[in-house]
């Protein structure tokens, strides 16, 4: 990797990311061995820094650490000096100043990972800020798609959902455009942003239409908490119409594949039953390699300080 940081997905070439993949696929297999260690850097020092409320991908960064022999430590905002008034730029000052290798950092202001990467020494890795990106997301559902398609270019995947708010979907559009698949995007117009149309992408407001021959099903929940207005009459319409049920699955591929990042509203974006079927859905297949993924990210990122 030629960059200190990774914000966004634009910031590794084709080649990176297939040294990124080659190696995650070997940290996957060493995992599957418990004996097997795996300390390649030593006592390096990671931070998590989340800003927002997670569980898989703080526990996944985390894991990811501790495995490679890092010093990992969490810092739990909701108790921290940023809510008592601390701005953003203090607190890259504070951490900068423990002299950590490498912040990882949830925020819910997109760009707020970029503003802090410009005042810290250390490498910073984009865990998702606000709409914007979250690139390791991307990456793991990435190596999912070619563990389970046996191939990474030539695909037809359709994005189902909350496009609108989506930073997994913005990275994954990017990723996935980088290696010459087609990328459809489905859901209702007010959830589709106009933008994307100039990008060459394929817009569906039908998820009929939407999902029809195509390899790779990516479902996306409703980011409530980033809409300020109704922007779905009920649940149960919106499930109805933009929800994967079997119905809408049988008019993709016979081999097509579930994908969901997580956490998922049953009854809302999937089917219960679509979710736990692992000949369809790959979503546990997703966090498994999430760890592996992470676990090759922070070591190039590391690894290029040494």
């Amino acid at each position: 990797m030629q960059k200190k940081h990774l914000i966004q997905i634009d910031d590794l070439s084709r080649s990176e990311i297939e040294e990124i993949l080659a190696l995650a696929e070997t940290y996957l297999e060493l995992n599957k061995n418990k004996d097997e260690q795996k300390h390649h850097l030593g006592s390096f020092t990671q931070i998590n820094v989340f800003f927002e409320n997670s569980t898989r991908t703080l526990a996944s960064f985390e894991l990811a650490g501790k495995k490679l022999g890092g010093i990992v430590q969490n810092i739990q905002v909701a108790t921290s000096s940023v809510q008592k008034g601390e701005t953003l730029i203090d607190t890259a000052l504070t951490l900068n100043a423990m002299r950590p290798d490498l912040l990882v950092v949830r925020h819910s202001s997109s760009g707020a990972v970029n503003l802090l990467s410009e005042k810290v020494n250390c490498s910073v890795l984009n865990a998702g800020d606000g709409s914007h990106e979250h690139p390791t997301q991307a990456l793991l559902d990435f190596l999912t798609i070619k563990y389970r398609k046996k191939k990474t270019e030539d695909l037809i995947i359709a994005i189902c959902g909350d496009i609108s708010h989506s930073r997994v979907a913005r990275s994954n559009i990017a990723l996935l455009c980088k290696f010459n698949n087609q990328v459809r995007l489905v859901g209702p117009g007010n959830l589709l942003p106009a933008s994307f149309k100039d990008m060459g992408l394929e817009i569906y407001n039908s998820m009929e239409d939407g999902v029809r021959g195509a390899d790779v099903i990516m479902m996306l929940r409703l980011q409530k908490e980033r809409m300020k207005f109704g922007f779905i009459p009920s649940k149960r319409e919106y499930f109805n119409r933009f929800g994967l049920d079997n119905q809408k699955l049988s008019l993709a591929k016979d081999d097509a594949i579930v994908m969901h990042p997580g956490p998922m509203n049953r009854g809302v974006e999937i089917d219960g039953i679509i979710a736990d079927d692992l000949n369809r859905s790959v979503i546990q297949e997703q966090v498994e390699i999430g760890v592996a993924l992470r676990m090759a990210i922070l070591h190039l990122l590391v690894d290029r300080q040494k």
